[in-house]
């Protein structure tokens, strides 16, 4: 897939697309959330659900007790998925600053292999 890792979680088999509900970490643009709403997924940014100065853990809580994803460029969540065996998925963008016209144009060929690795089991979704 292109620039995408998923861990080893969850069956390879293939798997229809369905809507994924995500948490949009704070350092992301929540315009970003409007544009995931947009593709058919259930996003928020985490301003939208008063996390907007939320430290990492209670974002991860968060997601958590809601079954959201969490999609980050934040490494810290990726490290802490590696060492938790019990937490909420999370999609790494490991992408620059960008504009939010250039970081949608970045997400969206990626976005169904980010949505598949999901739905198969993958705790940790890298996207390169």
């Amino acid at each position: 897939m292109l620039g995408i890792r998923g861990d080893a979680g969850g069956s390879r088999n293939r798997v229809a697309r369905r809507p994924v509900k995500i948490l949009v970490d704070a350092q992301m643009p929540p315009a970003l959330a409007a544009w995931l709403r947009a593709q058919g997924h259930d996003a928020q940014a985490v301003r939208e659900v008063g996390l907007r100065e939320a430290d990492d853990s209670a974002i991860w809580a968060h997601a958590l007790q809601t079954g959201a994803v969490i999609v980050t460029k934040d490494e810290d969540f990726a490290a802490r998925s590696q060492q938790m065996q019990n937490g909420p998925v999370i999609v790494w963008l490991r992408v620059g600053n960008s504009s939010n016209a250039a970081l949608r144009a970045w997400l969206e060929p990626r976005l169904p292999g980010i949505v598949q690795l999901v739905a198969q089991g993958s705790r940790l979704v890298e996207v390169i």
